[in-house]
């Protein structure tokens, strides 16, 4: 059965998300290829339950799973 806790890798894939940044300095600041970013978004995606994100990072803010005074970067 799969879990839709976030792991703590795809918190941090999301904290750069609210700042903005790209797959591409995403996977830079994670020293990860692109192709294991956009993987670990992917898996944001369904775990959260949306398809963008903008609803990833709205959605992850009202269930308090990112506080905004906890962001870095």
């Amino acid at each position: 059965m799969k879990t839709n806790k976030l792991t703590p890798r795809e918190l941090e894939v999301l904290n750069l998300l609210i700042y903005g940044y790209n797959n591409s300095t995403i996977a830079e600041k994670l020293c990860v290829s692109t192709h294991t970013t956009k993987a670990h978004i992917a898996s944001i995606y369904e775990k959260l339950n949306v398809t963008n994100r903008v609803q990833a990072i709205v959605k992850s803010i009202k269930e308090n799973l990112i506080k905004i005074s906890d962001l870095k970067y």
